[in-house]
């Protein structure tokens, strides 16, 4: 760089493209950094306390140095400030506020000044170039980018994607899958991001949509727009899910991905290390996709619980390990696909659960309406779940049911209000027990049975209810308010109540704050 500073000026031109060109960077940025060099070493030249500007022509290479000056009335600081009288040798009707530049000689650059010159330039053409990288893989988030294997560290993966360098993590990587260096590889750009040694570019090959991009590349119509890929589900280097559809009715969107002889689906698999792919029509109908995904069992039922976003689905005993697949895969991919809880059962297990079910609501309505077993059993064959549906629905839903006439079904809506008032007194009165605040107990939403289940679980005040997540309440495996009937929306709006006076609060402090300032 020391020959860059000493070269003539149409060489520090011809210096700064040469390096723009290599770097791939904007030639003014390689002159914005040789004049702040150039400036560096003029104020360990002239004295650090100087505000000294250089100037580089961007058509011939003159070099020029300023001193910048600043008219005030009163000057503090010799080396930065003049007065008014001392401007007008610079600068005719000179005002205060001002900036001046008193020009100054050249200078030779020493070994020392050209070091720290370089140092600049250097530091400020990294710079750059980390910036450039930054914004070309940033918009590329997303693409699949071709590599070579640079080196293996630790089973992280160290790619040349040409201008940059990228990393697979050993988690992104396919399962049993060994590079070498040199290996030319492909991968899905997952995330930029800026750190202390420059841009990292993330890259996976598990990611589902690195599947689903692959497919873009080899079907043509999903690359058109008339087939769409509407859902991924991935267990990597092993067996995976697609789910697709056709804007196009004449277009069969499974056989398009397949393609002639497998060709298209086995290249993807050629590139997933052999990942056994299997390409679902896409339905709206969460039975018809699951049944779908499953195959190929065979399904003889599926129950579903919109409620709860689960669904079980029953197979003859000779295809439940064929439906489940090995170590759970099958069905939890086809659960991964859906975005509904899967849960496989024999036709045997089935009609044990929906006999302890029957069971269990039967025995409810024989206890809280006082009735028989057999007009129990009427209920609960007709659908019946709970006490709020046999208190509020229309009459005439109880119209298909032999020997049920107007006035016995008046009579079982009348005791399953007042069994619902009962246990609504008592819950209140255990609530109260428990110690859960009033407020909570204002909320919208909250039923007197799901209080007493907060208090039971500490949860008493609007502070309590508002630290915690919806699915803490809503979750099926842990949630506190869980076989209640919330949905996760209803949770989140009964959270949002709770926080309310957190804000009120806020509103509050703030009038406080402005009531003093105008005091003041």
């Amino acid at each position: 760089m020391t020959t860059a500073v000493s070269a003539n000026r149409i060489e520090l031109l011809q210096i700064a493209d040469a390096v723009a060109r290599e770097k791939n960077i904007d030639k003014e940025i390689v002159l914005e950094a040789l004049e702040e060099a150039i400036q560096k070493a003029a104020r360990s030249r002239y004295g650090a306390e100087n505000e000294i500007k250089a100037h580089i022509d961007r058509k011939n290479g003159d070099i020029k140095l300023y001193r910048v000056l600043e008219v005030v009335e009163h000057v503090e600081n010799h080396a930065t400030e003049l007065t008014l009288k001392e401007a007008g040798k610079f600068k005719e009707n000179a005002e205060i506020g001002d900036l001046l530049a008193d020009e100054l000689p050249p200078i030779d650059f020493g070994r020392v000044a050209a070091q720290t010159a370089k140092q600049v330039i250097v530091q400020k053409v990294r710079d750059a170039e980390r910036q450039r990288q930054f914004d070309e893989y940033q918009d590329r988030i997303g693409e699949i980018i071709n590599g070579v294997v640079k080196r293996v560290e630790y089973g992280n993966v160290i790619v040349d994607v040409g201008q940059a360098e990228a990393i697979i993590r050993r988690d992104q990587m396919i399962p049993r899958e060994h590079m070498r260096n040199g290996d030319r590889i492909r991968a899905y750009i997952v995330d930029v991001r800026r750190e202390l040694r420059g841009p990292q570019i993330f890259l996976s090959r598990s990611h589902p949509d690195f599947m689903a991009r692959l497919f873009t590349q080899e079907v043509p119509e999903i690359y058109d727009g008339v087939i769409e890929i509407v859902g991924v589900a991935r267990d990597p280097g092993s067996r995976a899910k697609i789910a697709v559809t056709s804007s196009d009715g004449s277009i069969d969107p499974v056989g398009a991905c397949v393609g002639m002889r497998g060709s298209r689906v086995q290249a993807v698999v050629n590139e997933l290390a052999g990942e056994k792919i299997d390409i679902i029509q896409w339905s709206a109908d969460p039975a018809t996709l699951i049944i779908s995904s499953l195959a190929p069992a065979k399904v003889s039922k599926v129950v579903l619980d919109e409620d709860r976003k689960r669904i079980d689905v029953v197979v003859a005993e000779d295809q439940l390990s064929l439906a489940i697949g090995r170590r759970g895969q099958n069905v939890r991919l086809a659960s991964q696909l859906s975005g509904w809880q899967v849960d496989i059962m024999t036709e045997a297990a089935e009609s044990e659960k929906r006999q302890a079910e029957y069971k269990i609501r039967t025995e409810l309505f024989v206890d809280q309406l006082d009735v028989d077993e057999t007009l129990a059993l009427l209920l609960v064959a007709e659908g019946f779940r709970n006490m709020e549906e046999v208190a509020y629905v229309a009459p005439e839903e109880f119209a298909g049911i032999e020997g049920f006439d107007e006035d016995l079904v008046a009579e079982l809506q009348n005791r399953a209000r007042e069994s619902l008032e009962r246990q609504s007194v008592e819950s209140e009165k255990t609530r109260v027990e428990l110690g859960v605040s009033d407020e909570i107990a204002a909320i919208e939403g909250l039923t007197p049975a799901m209080m007493v289940i907060l208090g039971e679980a500490g949860i008493k005040t609007l502070d309590d209810l508002g630290d915690l997540a919806a699915d803490e309440l809503t979750s099926q495996e842990d949630g506190i308010l869980r076989g209640t009937g919330l949905s996760e929306s209803e949770a989140n709006d009964i959270i949002m109540a709770a926080r309310a006076h957190w804000f009120d609060d806020e509103e509050t402090e703030d009038v406080a704050e402005e009531e003093k300032v105008e005091t003041e």
